[in-house]
């Protein structure tokens, strides 16, 4: 376990010791309902924030935190599922305290926003999420996009809430897609986030509205600050009543927006393209080895890349991954582009050339109706090494 720095742990204690804290808990006696949200964490699988619904109920004192998301490495099969798309994680609940201790430790961020829900609607809320968090109803079928921690919070208050959210969330345009969310949230790993850009298809670039952007926790946590309810009386009041920082957290924020790398990108495709060409042209007898090393390595990682993606598509439930436009760029045909170079008949010539015309023709696919990809950067890196080595491939073939 962490150990809680004094900053972290003055932090906590002004959580429940503020004067806004002394306001909250003057409220009727009634179980009241608010939204955690959680800043991103340093880890991997902490970079897309976390949210939870707090429950507290003033008559014994009792504050437990409903989280969905729970997972564990040592499940069985677990990393083997995760794979094949086929996760089951849980809900559980915290008390409060245990969990600002933990996030505190963790130099996380913690918001809380009290919803205005009447007694009905909060006691129908408690009263499903207790009978969720029991061991038989616990697990769920995750998924990334779809049925996450934040998209099963949104779920469970707009239950308790007749469907008010997702009426007035779906009638607002979202201001950015899967894709942008998570290669701009998970950017800080840079290794990680260019996989999981090469890995989605075009399913993650269609156009949302804000009920599906609310995937992420901190744009359902500004999402709520838009509904309205109405009340007995016929009166219309925001939904958040009242917010506050629970913990202000100690990491950078999380990026605005995920890098554009198109530019740089072009320029080292380019670059790769130039030196392939006077590698073919310079390369003589025993000086050919820095050109072959350079040619198989780069089909070789499209080879293996390209297998990689159509085993996405055809063989797990990553549905984001599917019909993925960069089977063109990253081609399992480069696998025998090395056994194919050398032979007299032509086979290396025509094959490279086919490769070549797979990757320019993801340039066109982009104007199609329909085409949403957004992979102008993987085009602008891979397309001119892919058109130089047809060109040595058939100045090569004149030679002989």
């Amino acid at each position: 376990m962490r150990k809680i720095s004094l900053t972290a742990l003055l932090a906590l204690c002004s959580a429940f010791s503020s004067p806004a804290a002394h306001a909250w808990s003057a409220a009727p006696a009634a179980v009241r309902i608010s939204l955690l949200t959680f800043g991103p964490g340093q880890i991997y699988w902490e970079r897309f924030g976390h949210n939870a619904i707090l429950v507290r109920d003033p008559r014994n004192g009792e504050a437990l935190v409903y989280n969905y998301g729970i997972f564990d490495f040592s499940q069985k099969n677990f990393f083997l599922n995760f794979a094949r798309g086929v996760m089951r994680y849980r809900i559980a609940a915290d008390p409060l305290g245990a969990d600002l201790a933990m996030y505190a430790a963790e130099g996380r961020s913690v918001t809380e926003q009290a919803l205005d829900l009447s007694p009905a609607q909060s006691g129908k809320l408690a009263r499903f999420l207790a009978w969720n968090a029991r061991p038989e109803n616990a697990q769920y079928a995750y998924d990334y996009f779809v049925d996450n921690c934040s998209t099963r919070v949104r779920d469970a208050l707009d239950l308790a809430l007749g469907g008010i959210l997702h009426r007035q969330l779906t009638a607002l345009p979202a201001a950015h897609n899967y894709r942008f969310e998570a290669t701009r949230l998970i950017w800080p790993d840079h290794w990680l986030m260019l996989g999981m850009d090469v890995a989605l298809g075009p399913a993650a670039d269609r156009p949302l509205n804000l009920w599906q952007e609310s995937f992420i926790p901190m744009v359902l946590a500004r999402a709520l600050r838009q509904v309205a309810v109405t009340d007995a009386a016929g009166h219309v009041r925001p939904l958040v009543v009242a917010e506050r920082v629970l913990l202000p957290g100690a990491l950078p924020p999380a990026p605005a927006a995920p890098p554009d790398l198109r530019l740089p990108f072009l320029l080292a495709g380019l670059t790769l393209a130039a030196m392939l060409l006077w590698l073919a042209r310079a390369g003589r007898g025993a000086h050919r080895w820095p050109f072959t090393a350079l040619a198989g390595t780069l089909w070789l990682i499209c080879g293996l890349g390209g297998l990689v993606l159509a085993a996405m598509w055809s063989l797990t439930e990553h549905w984001a991954a599917w019909g993925n436009e960069n089977l063109l760029l990253l081609d399992p045909l480069c696998l025998s582009l090395p056994w194919l170079w050398r032979r007299v008949d032509g086979a290396g010539r025509w094959l490279a050339t086919l490769v070549a015309l797979l990757a320019l023709a993801s340039l066109p696919l982009r104007l199609l109706p329909g085409a949403y990809q957004h992979n102008l950067a993987f085009i602008a890196l891979l397309a001119p090494p892919h058109l130089a080595l047809a060109s040595a491939a058939w100045r090569r073939g004149r030679t002989a």
